[in-house]
């Protein structure tokens, strides 16, 4: 058999739609999983079986469509019908038909993921993120209370004339204070 009529023979087969259309279908049933699965928290092993099953069942398929063939009298083996009472071209119509609105159901699925779950998701995304900036915030302010005020010294001294040492005391330990990257220093007034 030439490769001309070897691929003459999957067209009249539809086998090649058959791939077209079961690739379509996977890919939508794939995409709205991926939405809805986190929504019903499955764990990530349920996408993974899903996307194996739909890849080792694409060649059983293909198969399928390379042996039976659709008849008005259900389904039979493709060397047990006759050329005459093939509805093979018949078949090829609804095919393609299924094909063209499966594509749209993936596009109608696609937009609406885009301009409508997208930014819901996003919006939502983004609340969490403040929330938690903030509850970080809050924990870090509460953790890193390390502060410290320097008040004046009073001149305890006999005749009271030490105010200037007292007052140069107290600056020069809040300027060493600041120094300290851990160590929040309140100013005197």
């Amino acid at each position: 058999m030439s490769t001309h009529s070897f691929f003459a023979e999957l067209k009249r087969r539809n086998v090649i739609r058959m791939a077209g259309l079961y690739l379509v279908g996977a890919w939508l049933l794939v995409q709205v999983a991926g939405t809805l699965l986190p929504v019903f928290e499955a764990p990530p092993w349920v996408m993974k079986t899903l996307v194996g099953l739909l890849a080792v069942a694409f060649v059983p398929a293909l198969v399928f469509s390379w042996v039976f063939e659709l008849t008005p009298d259900g389904i039979k083996r493709d060397a047990d019908v006759s050329p005459q009472e093939s509805i093979a071209p018949q078949t090829a119509r609804r095919m393609d038909r299924t094909i063209i609105v499966v594509l749209l159901l993936a596009l109608a699925y696609f937009g609406f993921d885009k301009f409508v779950l997208t930014p819901s998701r996003e919006a939502t995304q983004i609340v969490q993120a403040v929330h938690s900036a903030t509850q970080l915030s809050a924990a870090r302010s509460a953790s890193t209370s390390n502060s410290i005020a320097v008040l004046a010294f009073d001149d305890l001294s006999p005749a009271h004339d030490q105010a200037n040492f007292s007052d140069g005391m107290a600056e020069e330990i809040l300027n060493a204070l600041t120094r300290i990257k851990t160590l929040k220093v309140i100013a005197r007034s």
